[in-house]
């Protein structure tokens, strides 16, 4: 039997969002967008200077899409590790109720936490504390946990940690996997830029990047130039262009995806990471790129609707009848 699962490897993280102007963040310095690394007490400095509810869910770029691809009812199983406290606690057992199988190891320091700024716009600017996520063993990262996998996924701000990027590419591989490389944000690939061409050439099939992220890795304004350059070093290059949609790039032909057109977006945490849950999910179990990536269109869109990267059920349910 053909394998289908899909291995995800990045931070085990909780989501903390707040919904606030433009001031707010102009106030600390932040440029909109992106994501900014701080310790624990920065985020609850951060949390004290705000009026308003934050509200509590679980994250981390790589387990959003493998909890999305949990509930599209694929194979899925996330590698990472978290915090001995109730934040932990509470994460290992949402993703494992969303059908993803767990495979997370423990440490004495707190489950890293990511603070979203939600702004009017629905932008989100992310402020990080790493925690627990950052004693993820180079070493302990073996081929064995990536093991009957179709695909997997590593999230791109292991980059911050060369080791262990390094480490989970090479496992990943060993392991007759299909490898795909998410850039994360344009500060990753800033921060990057000297070893990711390399391990992008030597290592990954499927290169996804937003229009900042391909800016930054490519140099090219021009979209067309960018997706080109994208592709060079892989078999599948994706770039999404936002409300526009995606373009994904495979044996030399551009496929653009359409957007699904609805509701203006309420938040757009996770947009990026559950669209990448859909056409994934596609791939791996043999849909066609326009399929994958109507799939992949929908997650997008529905995960846009709600605070946070949980979709609801009954959002799944409509999601779930685009799979033939």
């Amino acid at each position: 039997m053909t394998a289908t699962r899909i291995t995800g490897i990045g931070s085990a993280l909780v989501d903390v969002l707040i919904n606030e102007d433009d001031a707010f963040l102009q106030a600390l310095g932040k440029e909109k967008g992106g994501m900014t690394l701080v310790e624990a007490e920065d985020i609850n400095t951060l949390l004290s200077q705000t009026g308003q509810t934050p509200v509590v869910v679980p994250g981390g770029a790589a387990c959003n899409t493998i909890a999305g691809v949990g509930a599209l009812g694929g194979k899925a199983r996330f590698i990472g590790r978290r915090g001995d406290d109730t934040f932990g606690n509470d994460f290992e057992a949402q993703i494992t109720a969303q059908g993803v199988e767990p495979r997370l190891s423990v440490s004495p320091l707190p489950t890293g936490t990511v603070l979203s700024v939600v702004t009017p716009d629905a932008q989100r600017s992310m402020f990080t504390y790493l925690g627990a996520s950052t004693e993820l063993d180079p070493a302990s990262v073996t081929k064995e946990l990536f093991a009957d996998t179709a695909i997997a996924i590593i999230e791109g701000y292991l980059l911050f940690n060369p080791d262990l990027m390094t480490a989970s590419l090479k496992a990943a591989k060993a392991a007759g996997a299909l490898i795909a490389l998410d850039l994360a944000s344009f500060e990753v690939v800033e921060a990057a830029k000297t070893i990711l061409p390399g391990l992008i050439r030597k290592y990954v099939d499927i290169l996804i990047a937003n229009e900042d992220e391909a800016r930054a890795y490519t140099g090219h304004e021009d979209e067309t130039a960018a997706l080109k350059m994208l592709s060079k070093d892989v078999t599948y290059a994706v770039l999404k262009v936002g409300k526009r949609g995606s373009f994904v790039f495979y044996q030399g032909q551009v496929t653009p995806i359409e957007p699904v057109s609805g509701k203006d977006p309420v938040d757009t945490t996770g947009a990026g990471d559950l669209w990448a849950a859909g056409l994934l999910y596609g791939l791996a179990h043999g849909l066609s790129i326009e399929q994958s990536g109507a799939l992949a269109s929908a997650c997008g869109y529905e995960v846009c609707q709600v605070m946070g990267a949980q979709i609801p059920e009954a959002a799944w349910k409509r999601i779930r009848k685009l799979i033939l």
